[in-house]
């Protein structure tokens, strides 16, 4: 029996084309990271180093996410059309090329407007990478692969704690250490870009575009002469276009995908509030405890360990608990421990409760990022994610509008409280309307909705 693009790349091992392409986009990822925490994390400093005042502090924090935001909804959709490979290469070049601006910015104007573009390259990143490693790794390792990339990406939270911990006082060469840390930043950003060049174009895409000779000569590659070989003699080969002609905001919202559709952007609205309220406002929590600049540096990079070891405790979960429940746990998890570390008086308190929220706000992250490249089909996978993901740019952006007005005037405790009823409703959110896609064929997934988004002649990859 003729087997389609999908179920040939299922039945395959995974071989060193794919962990390759798993290490890139986790360097990829890891520079994702390094940026998203990195006003945070500096927060403090560069506020003192330019005089930032309470009304422009936001600002500061929320340019990058406000540019994340921006790109998100417009770049993602550079995948779908012109391929996985070009979009993740085109986002890590803007965010490298506006980096370096920051860096030798002269104030705070042109800090806040060069984060705002390098944002922009940055917006459509994780669930472009999603995405690839989706169509790229078999249905029974996809969320273990997936995770692995997440792990290395999220090396960098602690890295830049760490690097901001030891750079910020000095002033290497004449240039302030805060401007060290975002070059270092746009610099391990080039080193991305020219190892991208080297990823192979995911066949599933291909398959789409109708280019099926070179989705079978990527999937021969994959074998790499191993016993698998020659199974593609007998691949089904009905190439079209299947890009949809109607907008891709109309497709997601089609009938059979509604429920995935509004559950994922219920999600992302309050998992932001959640996971990026801790690791922006974290130090800014410290201050207003009375910390120095210096302690609560040292303080966050012990914290932010919790990150990637987090990451790595979900390898050995996120494919022995479906993804749903994973998500739902550890959103529990981080409510309780983001209450405690806003209670917490002691610096050991601040360190273990805040370390306890990061490990298991990385099992959460880990399990959603899998869990939202799996529900959508292929030919807009890419754009339906990112418009879906665009969304928890914005709230990060404006997230620190909202809660830092509570943080100054009624203190830590009543704001991580604020970030639990978030994470209640992201529970009850995943809970009642997420689909369970563990272990499961993408085209499997797909096949709930794809007769009537797509029509009855659709083309299966």
């Amino acid at each position: 029996m003729n087997q389609t693009i999908g179920h040939q790349l299922d039945r395959l091992s995974v071989g060193k084309v794919q962990r390759r392409a798993t290490m890139v986009i986790g360097m990829g990822l890891f520079f994702d990271f390094f940026e998203l925490f990195l006003a945070g994390v500096l927060s403090s400093v560069l506020g003192e180093e330019f005089h930032v005042s309470a009304s422009l502090m936001p600002l500061l924090l929320g340019s990058s996410f406000l540019g994340m935001f921006i790109g998100a909804i417009f770049l993602c959709h550079i995948a779908d059309r012109y391929g996985r490979k070009r979009a993740f290469m085109l986002n890590i070049g803007i965010y490298s090329l506006f980096t370096i601006f920051i860096a030798f910015s002269p104030n705070v104007g042109t800090v806040i407007f060069f984060r705002f573009l390098a944002g922009m390259g940055l917006g459509a990143q994780p669930a472009l990478c999603d995405t690839y490693l989706s169509e790229l790794i078999p249905s029974v390792k996809r969320g273990k692969y997936i995770v692995w990339a997440y792990t290395l990406g999220f090396l960098a939270v602690p890295v830049e704690g760490f690097l901001s911990r030891v750079l910020v006082p000095l002033s290497p060469m004449g240039l302030d250490g805060w401007r060290w840390v975002f070059l270092l930043g746009a610099a391990g950003g080039v080193f991305v870009l020219i190892a991208a060049r080297s990823l192979p174009e995911s066949p599933r895409w291909l398959a789409t575009k109708g280019r099926m000779q070179e989705a079978v000569a990527l999937l021969e590659r994959f074998q790499e002469g191993k016993k698998e070989a020659g199974m593609v003699s007998k691949l089904q080969s009905e190439p079209a276009d299947q890009t949809p002609k109607g907008s891709t905001l109309s497709a997601v919202f089609q009938k059979r995908l509604w429920k995935s559709t509004v559950m994922l952007y219920i999600f992302q609205i309050f998992q932001t509030i959640g996971y990026y309220g801790f690791g922006t406002l974290a130090p800014l929590v410290l201050a207003s405890k009375g910390y120095t600049v210096t302690h609560s540096l040292e303080y966050i990079a012990l914290s932010f360990i919790g990150y990637p070891l987090g990451s790595l405790l979900s390898v050995p979960l996120i494919e022995k608990m479906d993804r749903k429940w994973l998500v739902c746990f550890s959103a529990v998890c981080m409510g309780v421990f983001g209450v405690l570390f806003g209670i917490g008086g002691s610096p050991f308190l601040v360190i273990v409760f805040g370390f306890a929220y990061t490990l298991c706000s990385n099992i959460f992250s880990n399990a959603f990022h899998v869990l939202q490249a799996e529900i959508f089909p292929t030919e807009i996978r890419a754009s339906a994610t990112g418009m879906a993901y665009s969304i928890s740019r914005i709230m990060s952006g404006l997230m620190p509008f909202m809660l830092l007005p509570v943080l100054e005037n009624e203190g830590a405790t009543a704001m991580f409280i604020i970030v639990a009823i978030a994470m209640l409703i992201v529970v009850l959110d995943i809970a009642l309307l997420a689909p369970k896609t563990t272990g499961r064929s993408l085209e499997n997934i797909e096949s709930l909705s794809e007769p009537q988004l797509f029509g009855k002649n659709r083309v299966h990859l």
